[in-house]
């Protein structure tokens, strides 16, 4: 899996099947196409970006609800927020990844790690960033088991907020969210060396913080997260008094 991963962050395009074959032919692993499906898409939770299976498989009997954001242009803070899980390799083990960010300034509003990907440790993110931040208008998903599940979208759906699950195939609608792991992955833990689950969340925790208060954004005109957020919140605020 750690081999997978950081061939995965070197060519994110690739699918399972491709990812087999570089296993067996270039790295000469014996392993079956159907363990290499099983390590990529359930256990890592990983997607190629170009259009095919997505990270978490669907839950047949689960409801998904409609892309919501084609079309709609983001002009303020908490009008969309995205939320995501992704894998984090460590010596002898693994962890996942669940963040949720504002669209619009690409603020972390609240992230988590955890040895399990469950409906309920999704569900209490949101839970938690909306007691921090309030409520968005508008929440996108990918269409994994964790987000169609009832505990989560009936959550979502009873805090007065519309949820948007990713269309199948599009590769693009968790762009923004995909773009904070490969930064994750890039800028810290891949340099790091985390040795558990302990120095991995105290480094991220610094990481977060660094991401949201001093990294400049070029895709935000190179200011920093929580100012973008900050600043849209206060001229929200005075334009509707």
């Amino acid at each position: 899996m750690r081999l997978m991963d950081a061939h995965y962050y070197e060519h994110p395009y690739k699918g399972a099947p491709r990812m087999y074959v570089w296993l067996k032919q270039d790295k000469g692993y014996e392993i079956s196409l159907n363990r290499v499906e099983r390590l990529y898409y359930k256990v890592m939770g990983l997607r190629a970006i170009s259009p095919g299976p997505h990270t978490s498989k669907r839950h047949k009997d689960h409801t998904v609800y409609p892309y919501l954001l084609r079309g709609v242009s983001i002009t303020h803070s908490q009008q969309v927020w995205a939320t995501d899980i992704t894998y984090m390799p460590l010596p002898k083990g693994f962890m996942y990844l669940t963040a949720v960010i504002d669209l619009y300034s690409r603020f972390v509003l609240h992230w988590s790690l955890s040895n399990t990907m469950e409906a309920e440790w999704c569900t209490d993110l949101i839970r938690e960033a909306i007691a921090l931040h309030g409520c968005p208008e508008i929440l996108n998903t990918d269409q994994g088991a964790q987000y169609t599940s009832d505990v989560f979208s009936q959550y979502v759906l009873s805090r007065g907020i519309k949820l948007s699950m990713d269309g199948k195939g599009r590769a693009t609608d968790n762009a923004f969210i995909e773009r904070l792991w490969r930064t994750v992955k890039y800028e810290n833990s891949r340099f790091k060396d985390y040795q558990n689950g302990t120095t991995m969340f105290l480094g991220l925790e610094k990481f977060m913080t660094f991401y949201n208060t001093i990294r400049r954004h070029s895709s935000i005109g190179n200011k920093r997260p929580k100012e973008v957020y900050e600043q849209s919140e206060k001229t929200l605020i005075t334009s509707l008094k």
